[in-house]
């Protein structure tokens, strides 16, 4: 069976484990090294990791956006959102399908 975890600082990835997902504190490159292999050995399916996180490990998460499973989604962190997230799910819709999404900006 398949698992969800989150990685990322501490404080923004706390509060999903009150909804059963697995956090992962992760504050550098190096941490992300870590735990990535151990939680595709592991089979989890969907990985979500903060942008502040996910910025700081981009060339090694790159190398992993080939594989179908696990999916490795970037979300904000508590501090507020990059949009770095968004636009690396852009990039990724359009090389697979070759077609440019647009997200609408928010002005909140």
């Amino acid at each position: 069976m398949y698992k969800i975890a989150v990685v990322g600082d501490r404080e923004s990835i706390f509060g999903f484990s009150a909804i059963g997902m697995d956090i992962y504190p992760a504050y550098e490159e190096e941490d992300v090294k870590k735990i990535i292999p151990k939680l595709i050995e592991d089979n989890y399916a969907i990985i979500y990791i903060t942008e502040n996180v996910s910025i700081k490990a981009k060339k090694y998460l790159e190398k992993l956006q080939e594989n179908k499973i696990p999916a490795i989604v970037t979300i904000p962190s508590n501090t507020g959102n990059l949009h770095y997230g968004e636009k690396r799910i852009k990039d990724m819709v359009q090389k697979a399908v070759g077609i440019e999404i647009n997200f609408k900006e928010s002005n909140n």
